[in-house]
């Protein structure tokens, strides 16, 4: 039996946890023992005292987030088990050592069995992220573990935690190089060269996440008008230029994202006139440019992080889908995207088929899309499903 203190459950609110759900939330709570700090690593009984799991302790809603369903130590021999098992899956779909590319999520939090980690590779660095304080306490020993398990494949990892821990914990947290110190910031995915700002970026720098939705949308770029709104780091741009696109627009109300985007251009495609980048909002720039363009991705950032905020952020998928929808071309493809965890497949699809009818178009369903093989989904934890895209023919 560990030495760690008890988090104890009320009677009957454990079957969630009997089927392997990583989270325990603060209604289910029992009792604790004293002096728990948060971050703290703790066990989790039933009401009478039997053993459940075992997970980081944290204030707020989620109050456990489970590490191991077996009564096992949190030390460096977990971590590095863990890591090592997360990088098997990611060799196991073929995105270690390939040549064209070195960019993959390594860590995925519920999805590799450690709630509150992300891992991300780019070339040399890995950038890793808490999302608990529990993640942000045990950071040097999940480093280690890092540096052991990929070797010489990563030199540099950043810790980019600054936005993703609990403001209340009061941790004064900073975004900084636990080991080494990386310049080179650019890195490849399936052939194509990206600047990733892991220093000042969204996320860690990089939308891993839309690897495969990218390869896909360059299949339909040849010879179309492309819109890439929400362009960020310009991605979908990129991969539409090599696709053989007339002509591609990148839309973001952030000036940062567009000089990133002109980078990214500039980095593969120099001095290639088919390419223009605006600062614009994206509901204006659209009804500025009817009807100009074939090819159009609405990727938004979240428009729900929490599920208060789900009412509106469905009415705001609607709103932006019947945009696309009112000014793509007659036999235009639009790939349209929901970040939005607590926004489920079918809500995101019923917005969009609303947007539909509101538009007066018809439309068919070409392709149902999802987060990639890098970004896996723990079976007990279906939540984890968050990212959903349809690619949709409009006649």
């Amino acid at each position: 039996m560990m030495s760690y203190k008890s988090v104890y459950i009320k009677k009957g609110k454990e079957e969630s946890l009997k089927r392997f759900h990583p989270w325990v939330f603060s209604g289910a709570i029992h009792r604790l023992d004293e002096g728990i700090e948060e971050g703290e690593i703790v066990r989790v009984l039933t009401y009478q005292g039997e053993f459940i799991a075992v997970g980081h302790y944290q204030v707020g809603s989620i109050t456990v987030r489970v590490l191991s369903f077996d009564d096992v130590a949190i030390d460096d021999d977990f971590w590095q088990k863990h890591l090592a098992e997360a990088f098997a899956v990611r060799n196991a779909i073929g995105l270690v050592g390939r040549d064209n590319n070195d960019v993959f999520r390594l860590v995925h939090g519920e999805g590799d069995g450690l709630p509150g980690l992300v891992i991300d590779c780019y070339a040399k660095t890995a950038v890793m992220q808490a999302h608990s304080v529990g993640m942000h306490v045990c950071r040097e020993a999940i480093c280690r573990a890092l540096l052991n398990v990929m070797g010489n494949r990563i030199a540099h990892v950043f810790y980019k935690s600054e936005t993703t821990l609990p403001f209340k914990a009061g941790l004064g947290q900073e975004n900084y190089f636990i080991h080494g110190g990386a310049k080179d910031d650019i890195a490849m995915e399936n052939g194509l060269r990206f600047h990733v700002d892991w220093l000042r970026g969204q996320k860690t720098g990089f939308f891993i996440d839309q690897r495969e939705n990218r390869s896909l949308l360059e299949r339909y770029a040849k010879d179309r008008s492309v819109l890439n709104m929400f362009c960020y780091t310009g991605g979908f741009s990129v991969y539409a230029m090599r696709g053989g696109a007339r002509l591609v627009h990148s839309v973001d109300s952030s000036a940062k994202a567009i000089d990133l985007t002109n980078k990214n251009m500039a980095l593969n495609y120099p001095d290639d006139l088919r390419h223009e980048a605006f600062c614009d909002d994206a509901f204006k720039f659209m009804d500025a440019n009817d009807d100009r363009y074939d090819l159009i991705i609405l990727d938004p950032p979240a428009f729900a992080k929490h599920r208060a905020a789900l009412h509106n952020a469905l009415k705001g998928y609607t709103r932006l889908n019947v945009k696309g929808f009112e000014r793509i071309r007659h036999g235009g493809i639009l790939f349209t995207f929901s970040c939005s965890q607590v926004v489920t497949k079918d809500q995101f699809r019923n917005a969009v088929f609303t947007a539909a009818a509101q538009a007066g178009r018809k439309v068919r369903i070409l392709h149902q899309l999802h987060q990639p093989a890098d970004h896996p989904i723990n079976i007990y934890h279906p939540e984890g499903e968050y990212l959903k895209g349809l690619v949709l023919y409009v006649e």
